[in-house]
């Protein structure tokens, strides 16, 4: 199973961005995605849980980012999204998709992206 983040980059304060995230496997199916998330982490900080979302798409949300993120999935695309707006220069960081993944009823792993750079200048 492989996550791939995409949608980072460089944005002025108060701007949007939104973060992509794929779940594929190499072959087979995924049976279902339980839970999807996002997560930050920045140079000299301990990685920073962002948002989560559930397979009945029950979301939660940092209190940092609540009211300016919304994450969002398309269980037929197994895609997970992370809108982000009136962003500020302390979102600034790397931003990493993780997933519960089942391949099968009783089989669930957790996975991590490689995440994708976000730059907030003010």
């Amino acid at each position: 199973v492989q996550l791939e983040e995409s949608g980072g980059g460089l944005v002025q304060a108060g701007g949007s961005l939104r973060l992509s995230c794929v779940a594929s496997v190499a072959s087979g199916n995924i049976f279902s995605i339980p839970t999807m998330g996002w997560y930050r982490q920045t140079p000299g900080r301990e990685c920073e849980w962002v948002a989560t979302i559930t397979s009945n798409s029950r979301t939660n949300y940092a209190d940092s980012v609540k009211g300016r993120f919304t994450i969002s999935k398309d269980n037929a695309k197994n895609t997970g999204f992370l809108q982000m707006n009136n962003l500020k220069p302390e979102d600034t960081a790397v931003y990493f998709c993780h997933a519960d993944i089942r391949r099968s009823p009783n089989d669930e792993y957790e996975y991590w992206g490689e995440g994708t750079k976000v730059t907030v200048s003010s």
